[in-house]
Order: C-alpha cells, then sequence, then structure tokens
C-alpha cells in the first residue's frame, strides 16, 4: 500500500470511531456494559479474520471501519462498568486507583505481545499472527461476559435520554468532560515517540527498546495517578507544565538524555489523565455514565486532530508548545470547585 492508502485508512478508522462513539456509549447504557465489551472484541475479531483471509486495500478498509466500531464500543463502556460495580459495593473511591491500573496494564501488556508476535511472525508469518490475534479477541469477547455488572436502576431513578443534554451541560459535569477530552487527545503524542527518538539520534535498531522504556514510564505515571486521591488543580497543573517542558527539553538534549526526558514527561502526562478521567467518573450520576464519558471519547478525537496539526505545523515543537497551552484550560476545567 502507498502513503496515502495508509493515511486513508487511518482517517477511515477515526472517523468510524467518532461517528459511533455516542451511540455505541447509549447502547452500553441501555442495554449491557458487559456485552457491549464482548461485542467489541467480536468486532474486532472479525476486523483481523478480513485483513487474514482476504488481504487486499478493499478488505483493510472495511477492516478498519468495523475496527472504528469496537473501539467506541469499549471506549467509555469499560470505566463505567468497573466504577458501578465498585460503587455497588460502596467502594467507588477505589475507582481512581483500579484504573489507574487498569491504564498501566494496556501499556505493560505491550512487551510480552511483543515478544509473541515475533515468535508468531517467525514460526508462521502474518497469517499466524493474524489468526492468533483472532483468536485473543474472541477469547476476551468471553471473558468480558464473565465481568460483574452492576443493577441497573429504574427508570424513575435515572436520566431520560432527552433530558441528557442539561445533564452534560451542567458546569460541575461539563467541566471535568471538557478537561478529559483535552487531556484525553493530547495521548496521539504517544504515536511520533518513535520519530521523536530516532530524530534525536538513537540508533534505528534502539528505536524499539527505547520507545518501550517510554511506555513502561507511562505505565508507572499511570498507576501513580491513579493513587492521587482527587489531586487539586494547581498539581495536575504542574505534572502537564512538567510533561511540557520534557517534551520541549527533549528536542535540545543528547539521546542518551532524551529519552529519559520524553519518559518522565509521558509519565507525568499519563498520571494527568487517569486523574483527570477519575474525577469525571465520581461526578457522574445515574444509569448514563457511559454515554457520558462517549461523550469525552468524541472530545477527544476532536483534540487528537489538534495534535496532528501542531506536529504537521511546528513537528516536536509544536507538540511540546501544545502540551503547554492545555495547562490552563486543564487547571480552570478541574477546579475542586
Amino acid at each position: 500500500m502507498s502513503a496515502d492508502q495508509l493515511s486513508l485508512l487511518f482517517a477511515l478508522w477515526s472517523l468510524s470511531g467518532s461517528v459511533t462513539e455516542i451511540p455505541a456509549g447509549v447502547l452500553a447504557d441501555r442495554w449491557s456494559r458487559r456485552r457491549v465489551l464482548a461485542l467489541s472484541g467480536v468486532l474486532q475479531a472479525a476486523a483481523f479474520a478480513l485483513w487474514t483471509a482476504v488481504p487486499s486495500v478493499a478488505a483493510f478498509a472495511v477492516g478498519f471501519l468495523v475496527w472504528g466500531v469496537a473501539g467506541a464500543c469499549a471506549s467509555g463502556t469499560a470505566e463505567a462498568l468497573v466504577h458501578d460495580a465498585l460503587d455497588e459495593h460502596g467502594a467507588a473511591e477505589c475507582f481512581g486507583r483500579v484504573h489507574g491500573w487498569m491504564t498501566a496494564a494496556e501499556l505493560l501488556v505491550q512487551v510480552p505481545t511483543a515478544l509473541l508476535a515475533t515468535g508468531l511472525h517467525a514460526a508462521g508469518g502474518f497469517p499466524l499472527v493474524g489468526w492468533a490475534s483472532v483468536g485473543v479477541c474472541l477469547g476476551a469477547a468471553g471473558l468480558a461476559l464473565r465481568l460483574p455488572e452492576a443493577e441497573r436502576p429504574t427508570d424513575e431513578e435515572s436520566v431520560p435520554a432527552r433530558e441528557l443534554l442539561p445533564v452534560l451541560c451542567r458546569p460541575a459535569l461539563l467541566a471535568p468532560l471538557v478537561g478529559v477530552a483535552v487531556i484525553g487527545g493530547l495521548d496521539a503524542m504517544e504515536e511520533y515517540f518513535p520519530v521523536l527518538v530516532a530524530g534525536q539520534g538513537v540508533p534505528t535498531g534502539a528505536v524499539p527498546p527505547a520507545v518501550l522504556a517510554i511506555s513502561l514510564a507511562g505505565a508507572a505515571g499511570a498507576a501513580l495517578g491513579g493513587r492521587l486521591a482527587r489531586p487539586g488543580a494547581a498539581l495536575l497543573a504542574a505534572l502537564l507544565t512538567a510533561a511540557g517542558l520534557g517534551l520541549l527539553a527533549a528536542l535540545a538534549l543528547p539521546a542518551p538524555v532524551a529519552v529519559p526526558a520524553l519518559a518522565l514527561a509521558y509519565g507525568a502526562y499519563l498520571a494527568v489523565l487517569v486523574s483527570a478521567e477519575a474525577e469525571l467518573q465520581r461526578r457522574v450520576a445515574g444509569r448514563y455514565r457511559a454515554t457520558v464519558t462517549s461523550v469525552a471519547g468524541l472530545g477527544v478525537e476532536a483534540v487528537s486532530l489538534l495534535v496532528f496539526a501542531a506536529w504537521a505545523g511546528g513537528g516536536p515543537s509544536g507538540l511540546g508548545v501544545l502540551v503547554l497551552a492545555a495547562v490552563p484550560v486543564v487547571a480552570r476545567c478541574l477546579r475542586r470547585s
């Protein structure tokens, strides 16, 4: 495939996820969150099966559209499922810590996955990797069906769908929702870490381990963010400022120091993201938790476009400046009041 075709596929992936983000959240709230999570795994398995069985540009396009829907089904649904399950047992205050470890696990799992994928490719090429991926996704769907799901409130206790917009516009909820959208959208910076590392003179063969080190630092930051008990906006702003300055500093530092600077920056950033997401969940009430979280997810997709634009217009420096520009927005959106 050409670079243009690849860009088109990524655009279809993003568009599919954005269009179905909120409908998927509504489905999770009105039907079953664990079943929607299971549906996400089945859809992702279908995408991999299509790619493996019929490798072509058209098949990849359809697969990315399906994968976009799968991502929308998981976005917001998992957080809502975990929060309400904890709340049912009187442990809602533990959500931040649990969510922090969930985010850390998403990064840590890259290590065994990379090793396993390398071995599978050596043994059977891309077909073996593809069919193994199908099996893993179906296995995840089966596990999702075994997750505990809190009992739903009655219709009289919940917020009718027609009243969702007024609920979203309440300042106590709208502020952290915007904050999560802004911070979450900045996570698109991760896509550029291999380019940043290589640009600082790291040999090509050492780029994957360097990027892995940054991901491990991000996992540590996510776990730390989950353990922060409702940090104030000033602390979150300071951490996000450190992340932006770390990105800018990495550009002026030699390779041996640039990678640790990027790692610390990403760790500080993920600590802020996990704390903000936990605060959003704390402020959501009623049965439309997954829908509200999906609205934030739609905002994340929109802000990620700013990250791509910042890189296109200013390269790594533009990315660092964008992170710093988000600091006052985050500080205002996550104030205790």
